[in-house]
Parts: structure tokens; sequence; C-alpha cells
């Protein structure tokens, strides 16, 4: 896919997209990706078919069950903090059986 950027001369200038599907190395375009661990509560009864759905979601990188206050977990990458928001609030909170979500942004020190 290629895409025109404006230029500071009024032109535009064209480069090419990665899909979000075809990235490698945790990297959009040569820029590092947004990392979110994605703490999930099921409804009893759901689980199993929401889990798939889940693991379903474009972006989402591992889906994993827990034992406590959370029922499960996702990793996910998307190519800013406002496409792994609007994964989470468009997408996973939309699966039914998906109760309550909590996401902790990964951070690097």
């Amino acid at each position: 896919m290629r895409v025109k950027f404006p230029s500071p001369a009024g032109g535009g200038e064209s480069q090419a997209i990665t899909p979000l599907a075809n990235i490698p190395n945790g990297k959009y375009n040569g820029l590092p990706m947004v990392k979110g661990y994605i703490l999930i509560k099921l409804l009893p009864g759901f689980e199993s078919s929401a889990m798939s759905q889940v693991r379903a979601t474009s972006g989402v990188l591992e889906v994993n069950s827990l034992f406590g206050h959370w029922d499960a977990i996702a990793v996910a990458e998307a190519k800013s903090l406002h496409e792994l928001s609007r994964l989470v609030l468009n997408q996973i909170r939309g699966i039914q059986g998906v109760q309550d979500t909590e996401t902790l942004v990964h951070g690097e020190i």
C-alpha cells in the first residue's frame, strides 16, 4: 500500500505502509510497536468461546488462562497507543462473554 504524505513544499511523497498483519519483530515501518497486556474478566459459561474470539482478533499475539481476579491475559501490539485503545474498546470489549478489561502498557526503562 502506498500513501501520500504532504511535504513542506506542498507536494506529496509516496511512502510504502506495511499492513499490521505483516509486521516483523515488533516494528511498524521501522518504529517500535506499542505492546499491551490486557487482563480480561469473563462471564461464566462463555470462557471458551470468548477466548477463541480474542485469539482471532487482529493485533492479539497470545491469550492465556489465569486463575484469580482475572480469567485471561492477552498480549497485543499496535502501531500506536490510540490503535491499542481502539483494539481493546472496539474489538475485545465487544466480544460476548468479556465482562471487564484492564490494559497494562509495556514500558522500557
